[in-house]
């Protein structure tokens, strides 16, 4: 659901995010004025949405009905989509990365290196393996496209497409965390 009101994007942020504490990380996802709703099935979330919808009308806050949408299977949401089975990259991010052409100038590299560091936290090792590229952004350092930046750049191309698919945690099950 998306809102209608002209707050400043940080104050808002803040003011969702304690309109919606009790609910964070259960069942709503909010980033600025985009409030998502996740539910493991139906019933649970007529549930979900009810107690939303009511925690709106509590704090006098109004969606507008125009940019909602309602029973969504899999929704995109900053550049991923999110479905019963995790989230994973969009798919169009994958076409434009899988037709990327290698980099011909510093310029063409930081653009690569952009989209690339948006996704940086679904690749291991990220830092390592665009280290030769990124050797190209040092001031005073002449463009040279080598073999080992060539292949830096497949391997990133590669792993941001082939990224996997992440679930939040059952907190009813034990899971380990690995930084």
């Amino acid at each position: 659901m998306s809102f209608g009101l002209t707050n400043a994007p940080a104050y808002f942020m803040n003011l969702m995010n304690k309109v919606f504490m009790e609910f964070l990380d259960k069942f709503v996802v909010v980033f600025i004025d985009d409030i998502l709703v996740y539910s493991k099935n139906e019933e649970e979330h007529k549930e979900h949405l009810r107690l939303v919808l009511e925690k709106l009308r509590e704090h006098q806050l109004y969606a507008k009905f125009s940019k909602c949408e309602f029973w969504l299977k899999e929704v995109g949401f900053l550049g991923h989509v999110i479905s019963g089975e995790g989230i994973a990259v969009d798919p169009a991010k994958v076409d434009t990365v899988t037709s990327w052409e290698s980099p011909t100038s510093v310029g063409e590299i930081r653009s690569f290196l952009g989209l690339a560091g948006y996704y940086r936290r679904f690749i291991e090792n990220f830092s390592k393996i665009a280290k030769p590229m990124t050797e190209l952004l040092k001031k005073d350092t002449k463009f040279n496209w080598t073999e080992e930046c060539e292949s830096s750049f497949q391997e990133l191309k590669k792993r941001l497409v082939t990224s996997p698919v992440l679930i939040l945690p059952d907190q009813r099950k034990d899971y380990e965390v690995y930084c």
